[in-house]
This record gives structure tokens, sequence and C-alpha cells, in this order.
């Protein structure tokens, strides 16, 4: 079985309108207008396996939600391929809009003023889902994202958080073989997104769903994702694990070890090439007096002088424990954008 989801040097340049301010640039603009056109996406180039979930990052404005509208049908490429489950998007074939869904966590596709139960009979009739396969899905979906006591509300009454669930609910009901989600967490409180993360998860390994994911947060990518794509000013700039993008960007490694006396980190960790970032040893409280437990210090160091550091500050120090790790995911993500 070949891949599910192919980008091929996928492009969408938009033509914008520009002036200078002031009220002659605005008359002569409506004789002479300009443009200027937008490389909202720019040659980019990948694809996904059935029931794999890739999580898909990148800053505001660097072209993710274009690149998943071009893949769901809403757009059409400027140039490039665009193959989704054999079918190309912006064809909008009967048979392709059965098995996608998109979900936008900025926009609303229940109706406002209706019960979420409502609008789910809304989805059954446009995707002409046999009523026995409906009420199937719809009650699974139901308790799997405990919506019993929320279907019946009109949607202007629920929480941010019940909306988002019950607009996941709703774009599932036609058990979609791939899934384009743009920020499905966004706003949700800390429990409310490790919820919805569980549930994705559950969800592509029951039924081998592809998954494509934008997120700001990390702790959704970190979750769901063995794989990420990096976009940036419409370009691809990395394509691959986790791991490999912290090996390929991070520069840094911290090392954290915690200390069996209160001796001060500070000066070992100058001798010893290291920063120490944040810290509280036994009523020594250094650079942030609210950071980590009693004992703990972190240091940063850079990656190829780690082990030395480490040898030293064992030599050093009096070290109950240590560990060698890389830094923060989100921390090397915003060096590739700013690399970039």
């Amino acid at each position: 079985m070949g891949a599910w989801v192919e980008a091929d040097a996928l492009s969408k340049h938009f033509k914008v309108p520009v002036r200078e301010a002031g009220l002659r640039a605005s008359v002569s603009s409506l004789f002479r207008r300009q443009h200027r056109t937008v490389e909202a996406v720019d040659d980019v180039s990948f694809t996904i396996e059935p029931g794999e979930v890739v999580g898909f990052l990148g800053p505001n404005g660097a072209g993710k939600t274009t690149t998943l509208k071009m893949l769901s049908g809403l757009l059409t490429p400027t140039s490039g391929f665009a193959r989704v489950l054999g079918f190309e998007p912006f064809r909008r074939d009967r048979e392709f809009l059965r098995r996608v869904t998109l979900v936008m966590g900025n926009r609303n596709q229940l109706q406002w003023d209706l019960p979420a139960i409502d609008s789910f009979e809304l989805h059954r009739s446009i995707y002409r889902i046999p009523r026995p396969e409906f009420v199937r899905a719809r009650d699974e979906l139901i308790e799997l994202l405990d919506l019993a006591e929320i279907v019946n509300k009109p949607v202007r009454t629920l929480s941010l958080g019940e909306r988002m669930k019950a607009e996941i609910a709703d774009a599932l009901l036609h058990q979609p073989d791939v899934m384009f989600l743009d920020e499905p967490t966004l706003g949700l409180d800390v429990t409310m997104q490790r919820r919805i993360r569980a549930f994705l998860a559950d969800y592509s390994a029951r039924t081998g769903a592809s998954i494509l994911l934008t997120s700001h947060y990390m702790a959704d990518v970190e979750a769901l994702c063995k794989r990420v794509l990096v976009i940036h000013r419409g370009r691809l700039l990395f394509d691959g694990g986790l791991a490999a993008l912290a090996n390929r960007f991070g520069t840094d490694k911290t090392i954290r070890v915690q200390l069996a006396d209160d001796d001060d980190p500070s000066r070992s960790a100058a001798t010893a090439g290291a920063a120490v970032v944040e810290a509280r040893s036994r009523g020594i409280a250094i650079d942030d007096p609210n950071a980590g437990d009693d004992g703990f210090v972190t240091f940063r160091v850079d990656r190829s002088d780690a082990p030395r550091a480490a040898a030293l500050l064992l030599e050093r120090l009096d070290v109950v424990d240590v560990s060698i790790e890389d830094p923060p995911i989100e921390n090397v993500i915003d060096q590739v954008f700013t690399d970039g």
C-alpha cells in the first residue's frame, strides 16, 4: 500500500493589493492598482504513510494552515502536486470527501444555536451515513469523549474545551481515514489537552487513520508524533524524527545533577565550562529561586563538550545522581526558526 498523503513541490502563491498610506495613494489605487505576490507555501514535498501521526510545526504565517487547506481540497495549488488516498484534493470527489476530515481549532463547524446532537444529524445527512452505522459511531464518540452531558445543550453555551470535544466528535462521525488537525487543542486547559491527545492516539491506533497535526503546544507533538515536519516562510526545513531534530539543530545539552551537600555548584560549573540555568541546592538558591527541587542543579553545555563537562562536575561536586539530556524540544524549534 502506498502513501496516503503525498505532496510534491506543492506551492500556493497569493496576489495581494498594496498601496501607500494617504488620500493620494487611495485615489491612485482606483485607477492603477499594484500587487505583490506572497509565497505562502513554496515547493513543499513530503509523504505520510497509512496509520502515521505526523506533527507539522512552524510559527504563525509559516504556511501550515495553507498546506492543510490544499491537502483537504479547500485551496487549489498554484503549482506542484498533491494526492490524498489516491485522489487529487482540489477536485473534491465525493469518495475523497467521505474519507478525510479537517478540524480547525479556531473555526466553528457546529451550528451555534443548536445542540451538538442536531449538528451530528446534519453530518449524517451530508455524508449519507447509514443510520445503524451512524448511531454506533455517534454513541462511541460520545462515550470516548465524555459528551453525554453536553450534546443536548446549545453549542453557544459550551465552554471552549467542551466545544472542541464536540467538534472532534462531529468531524469523526464518518470514520475518516485521514485527519488534518489544525490546532485542535487551541485554548484548552492542560487536563483537556491531555484528554484530547489520549483520544487521538487511541483513535489512530484502533482505526489505522493517518493524522497530520499542527500545534503550538509541544506536548501535543511529543505525545502523539514520532515524526515532525518543520516549515518556515513557506519552505520545508526539516522532515524526520524528534530526536533527529534535536541532533541536527540542538547545539546544547543539559546536565542535571542532584547534590548531596550545600556546596555552591557555580564555582565548579565555571571550571567545567558549564552554565547554571536553574538550581536549588540545599539552602542555596541560584539564578532562579523557584526553579527545581532542593538539591537539583541544571547546567547547560555545548553538545560536543558534554562528556568532559559531566566528568568534571562528577569529580568536583558531591553528586548523588546525574542525567544528560537534550534541551526541551520547544527550545530546539525556536532555534530552527531563528536559523531559518
